[in-house]
């Protein structure tokens, strides 16, 4: 019951958080708004602000449109599976590729929410290899099944996409994971009874095994 109620949080976090993306991309497109201003400018004073509002801005509706299934199923497995962590990990994912993109990006105006995705699915990658339980590798194999290609996406591909913010988010996300993997408890094994039992009967043949002692044994010739 009580991870069913997380699970639904969690969700409703992600959409929340989605429908902020949208509410934002619909006042730009409704009014003409020009918000290049939000986004993050290499090496430039005014564009220092760009590591906290870049994320909200999207290039187009095929940008947006695309990092919102990642948001969603990847905050999602973030806050179910991190509980007690996850807002250091979405944190720490924030700054630390904005700041990574501020100082040796492109010169160019850097937008999009894809830094955070690709921190995101790292985290969940590389805590879950550190962790290996039960819960943190089923949410790994998920969200590389469905996102396995921001592995690559980390490296120069097409000239007008940010790989520098897909490759500072995957470092942010990386060091989130080594600081941060064991904050959160792991799940109780659960053990029946009769799995205790299954051990001591095999215990208990083991002992009368060993004390039975035949009294001779024949040496027979072995025949090749």
């Amino acid at each position: 019951m009580k991870q069913n109620k997380r699970l639904s949080q969690s969700i409703l976090y992600s959409v929340f958080a989605i429908t902020i993306l949208w509410c934002i991309k619909s006042a730009e497109i409704l009014f003409a708004w020009n918000l290049s201003f939000m986004g993050l400018v290499p090496l430039d004073g005014a564009g220092v602000l760009g590591i906290l509002t870049a994320p909200l801005v999207h290039g187009s509706l095929e940008h947006i449109f695309n990092n919102t299934f990642a948001i969603l199923i990847l905050a999602s497995f973030l806050y179910y599976g991190y509980p007690k962590s996850w807002w250091k990990v979405l944190s720490l994912v924030w700054i630390l590729s904005g700041v990574g993109v501020w100082l040796f990006a492109r010169q160019a105006t850097h937008i999009g929410a894809s830094g955070i995705t690709h921190g995101l699915f790292f985290f969940l990658f590389v805590a879950s290899i550190f962790r290996r339980d039960k819960s943190s590798v089923a949410i790994m194999m998920i969200a590389f099944l469905l996102y396995g290609g921001m592995t690559m996406t980390i490296f120069p591909r097409e000239s007008g996409i940010s790989f520098e913010y897909h490759f500072f988010g995957a470092v942010a996300g990386v060091i989130a994971a080594l600081l941060w993997r064991d904050s959160d408890p792991k799940p109780v094994v659960q053990r029946y009874d009769w799995e205790g039992e299954s051990a001591d009967d095999e215990s208990d043949m083991l002992d009368e095994w060993q004390e039975y002692e035949p009294e001779e044994i024949q040496d027979n010739p072995r025949l090749h």
